[in-house]
């Protein structure tokens, strides 16, 4: 089996502080904290699979995707044939493991009301970047084996804090 994902470091402003949103995937016997996001369905255009997953799992829509501005589709040159070209926050593919895949993180914000659980979610929540970085270096296993990556890699070349500055 071969998955391609989209996944999305959810982000928002409280009190001067920047947190991002986790839950627990409930999927399976093993629980583990994770960012919203999850496998593209055949076809199905990225933002597009992107939005959904969020909104099946946390509640919350989409409303600003950071690299959605880069979109560009080859639609109307050849019906038979499209694709679609976009700039995500980062890219991930799975070197070792029972499951091959390969995925996009964007960086969104999201409105809505917080759904109590969601498709196979549960505790979804807001967290500060502190508490998500203290939790990473308490134990990274307590994060889903992808989002583990992808933390490390948010953690290490994201700087809230400036992101709006030139």
């Amino acid at each position: 089996m071969f998955y391609v994902n989209a996944r999305a470091f959810i982000e928002r402003e409280s009190e001067g502080i920047i947190e991002l949103l986790i839950q627990t995937r409930t999927k399976t016997d093993q629980q583990s904290l994770e960012l919203p996001g999850g496998q593209l369905e055949p076809f199905e255009a990225i933002l597009d699979g992107l939005k959904r997953e969020v909104f099946e799992e946390t509640g919350l829509t989409l409303v600003e995707v950071e690299g959605s501005e880069t979109r560009i589709d080859t639609r109307g040159i050849n019906p038979d044939f499209e694709v679609e070209c976009l700039a995500p926050y980062c890219v991930y593919q799975t070197v070792k493991g029972p499951i091959d895949s390969v995925g996009m993180y964007f960086i969104a914000e999201a409105e809505g009301e917080l759904l109590k659980t969601g498709d196979e979610t549960a505790n979804i929540r807001w967290v500060a970047l502190d508490e998500i970085d203290r939790l990473m270096s308490e134990d990274p296993r307590q994060f889903s084996d992808v989002d583990r990556a992808g933390l490390m890699y948010y953690l290490k070349h994201r700087d809230p804090i400036r992101r709006d500055k030139p």
